[in-house]
């Protein structure tokens, strides 16, 4: 079913459990988040990039979500988000359609400058019922990418707790070591994740999770972290199954069955990270006729 993000992060801060936000491109890893959450018993974000609703389209993205959520995963709950907009028109038409949470991201702007924007927003979502992720500190790299060095800034605590203060974000992203993708050198500055904690009392979202190993994830979990964001790991398992399967089948014109076993190479991977992140078992939500 469709829910707030605020109703899955009251649980998540209480259980002190994180939540995926699993970046989805098309009907296949939809399916593939759903299947995984109603496998699991576990609450999911389903998020979208701008550049996949270009791909997809802002209202059939919409409708699409919501029909999965009601009639795929109706004991389970799951919220949509925006993950990375970049300009005012894509946060604000989300915000119209009915996306429960946005992220304006102006991190790779002057302070002064971020904190306008997302007052900006904020102001227009609170209206509306929406909350609204910050980011301080630009996270490099691209979904899918990877490589054996990228050079990876950090976020200076000073800017995150002024940006909160000034802004008063519902959720908050910092670079605090990771990257988009997965490169050998990145992690979780952990000592840098404490003292923003310390300071920041807003549910924490980690970006760049999928370059992670599962040790680290545990341990960011514990100092609060609650939303984590996965798109290489998703990306990575759809795009080799599909290869796979069009090597194999080089005659095969019915792309259904070409398609079909990328869901459920996406639902491995969002289990297991569900899995990982202790949201596993943690769906209090009634079952719902659909």
């Amino acid at each position: 079913m469709l829910v707030h993000i605020k109703d899955l992060i009251k649980e998540a801060e209480e259980g002190g459990y994180a939540i995926g936000a699993y970046n989805v491109h098309n009907l296949e890893s939809i399916l593939g988040v759903a299947q995984a959450a109603v496998r699991a018993c576990s609450p999911a974000i389903i998020q979208v990039s701008e550049g996949a609703i270009k791909y997809m389209g802002l209202k059939p993205t919409m409708h699409i979500v919501t029909t999965v959520a009601k009639n795929v995963a109706g004991t389970v709950p799951i919220a949509l988000h925006l993950d990375h907009g970049k300009t005012m028109q894509s946060v604000f038409e989300c915000i119209r359609v009915g996306f429960s949470s946005v992220h304006i991201d102006a991190s790779d702007l002057p302070l002064d400058e971020n904190v306008r924007l997302t007052k900006a927003v904020i102001e227009v979502a609170r209206a509306k019922g929406v909350w609204v992720q910050g980011e301080i500190g630009a996270i490099v790299g691209g979904h899918g990418s990877a490589g054996d060095f990228i050079e990876i800034p950090k976020a200076d605590p000073k800017d995150v707790i002024e940006f909160v203060k000034a802004t008063d974000v519902d959720t908050i992203a910092a670079a605090i070591g990771t990257a988009h993708g997965t490169y050998t050198n990145e992690d979780i500055d952990l000592g840098l994740l404490k003292a923003i904690k310390q300071k920041v009392k807003k549910p924490f979202v980690l970006h760049g999770g999928s370059g992670i190993e599962d040790k680290k994830i545990k341990q960011a979990i514990k100092e609060g972290v609650r939303i984590i964001n996965i798109g290489t790991d998703i990306k990575t398992a759809f795009c080799r199954t599909l290869i796979s399967m069009c090597a194999a089948n080089p005659e095969e014109t019915d792309p259904r069955k070409l398609m079909s076993p990328t869901i459920k190479a996406v639902e491995e991977v969002v289990y297991k990270k569900m899995e990982l992140f202790g949201s596993a078992g943690r769906c209090k939500f009634a079952p719902v006729e659909t």
